[in-house]
């Protein structure tokens, strides 16, 4: 297991180097105001995406395992297409009111951006399906090929093509998450063929029932993110928004750890039925992902505002003025993320939409009292103390759940002597 988590944070350590560079092409190359749009765009499939996995998400990775193939990707695929058919229509009756709509997408950046949702989603069940599997590796490698044709894509058509705006970035997405998903399919092929067939009807019940509300818990951090750029573009500036995307997009790099434990643990929980066991679980993944998401912390304050200026360009200065705001909000979200996988994995997803609600009810007054008022700063703060108050919910009720005291989440002598021993474990297995 700890294997996994090496492994998968390996891969996410790579995706956070390739994203450096990745940043730097756009900071440095295309400057703030357009990387700034497609900070954006990114944001815009972000929030259509939530439409789709209401039946084709992360609810993949629970019902693998009890559901036959054939009858997930029939049911995921024709969802797909019905749910991006709807936003085109959506796009459509949108533009014949051009103000509105370029507040929302960035004006020439409609079609790609459906494109972008269209093509993510088949790859994104891929990837729901290899975890719900519990083949790690295989999601591992599939999402490490992503990352470097997008890095390797964008060089491509900003150096050889000369595509000096957002297009280069937007396109980059396109050609990695394309590639990606043909090499998913194929390797999906094989274990589509084994395997028979469930009742569609009641199976699309279920997964709508449960994905609904997985998604609904979803929605906080993607109008957090939504609300502070739609403010930020009305009360900043594009330049604003591109600072803050870079800063954001740095913090994310912190999640990596976060980000690998809880996928580990969400494909180990789905195949689990233990609730003692399951509970003893995601205190250890707890543990973990907190103390590596701190490490990570620390060297981003340590490192001064001059290295910022250095990766990105002068102009992106107050990005670790950003990433300080953001730091506690970094590690909220780190943590709830294995609360989040305990819910689901156990087939409770209803609280993770209750501490959605409890983040939203933080997310709206929050950005619309401090982004007018102190720009992306506000932004940052309001990010930090939504997550905190989803943390402090989903706690409780898991607390309630399972009687966890406090006290066994703090690290113990046995924690670092089991650490200790699967490092050890792991890497004698490599010198046999």
């Amino acid at each position: 297991m700890f294997k996994k988590i090496l492994g998968t944070g390996a891969t996410r350590v790579m995706n956070l180097l390739i994203g450096f560079i990745t940043m730097m092409m756009g900071t440095k190359v295309l400057g703030p105001a357009e990387w700034g749009i497609g900070f954006t765009v990114l944001t815009d499939l972000t929030f259509l995406l939530i439409g789709v996995e209401l039946v084709a998400g992360n609810g993949l990775v629970y019902f693998t395992p009890r559901k036959n193939l054939p009858t997930l990707m029939l049911i995921s695929y024709v969802w797909i297409l019905l749910v991006v058919g709807l936003y085109g229509l959506l796009f459509l009756v949108l533009s014949h009111f051009p103000v509105t709509f370029d507040r929302l997408v960035p004006k020439g950046y409609e079609r790609i951006t459906l494109l972008l949702t269209l093509v993510y989603s088949f790859h994104g069940f891929n990837l729901n399906v290899f975890l719900g599997k519990e083949k790690v590796s295989t999601y591992n490698w599939i999402f490490l090929l992503q990352i470097i044709v997008q890095v390797s894509s964008m060089a491509l058509f900003i150096f050889v093509f000369h595509c000096y705006d957002a297009h280069a970035f937007v396109y980059s997405l396109l050609c990695g998450y394309t590639t990606a998903f043909l090499v998913g399919f194929i390797v999906l092929l094989p274990m589509i063929r084994h395997e028979g067939h469930d009742p569609v009807v009641a199976t699309a019940r279920e997964m709508l029932r449960y994905g609904s509300v997985m998604q609904l818990s979803t929605l906080v951090s993607t109008l957090n993110r939504r609300m502070s750029i739609f403010l930020l573009r009305q009360h900043c500036s594009e330049d604003a928004v591109g600072v803050f995307g870079a800063g954001t997009q740095v913090g994310e790099g912190v999640k990596v750890f976060g980000v690998s434990v809880s996928m580990v643990q969400f494909s180990r929980l789905s195949n689990l039925t233990d609730r003692e066991r399951i509970a003893k679980l995601t205190v250890m993944f707890l543990k973990i992902t907190v103390v590596l998401t701190v490490l990570a912390l620390a060297v981003l304050a340590l490192l001064p505002v001059g290295f910022y200026e250095w990766l990105f360009s002068d102009q992106f200065g107050e990005v670790k003025l950003i990433l300080m705001l953001l730091s506690p909000g970094l590690l909220f979200s780190s943590a709830q993320l294995i609360f989040a996988n305990y819910f689901m994995g156990t087939g409770l997803p209803k609280y993770n939409l209750y501490a959605s609600l409890v983040g939203l009810a933080v997310t709206v007054p929050s950005t619309l009292l401090l982004i007018p008022r102190i720009g992306i700063k506000g932004a940052a703060i309001s990010f930090s103390i939504t997550y905190l108050a989803i943390l402090l919910y989903q706690w409780l009720v898991f607390k309630r759940q399972t009687g966890v005291k406090w006290k066994e989440l703090l690290l113990t002598k046995e924690d670092w002597v089991w650490f200790k021993e699967e490092i050890f474990a792991i890497f004698a297995k490599k010198l046999e």
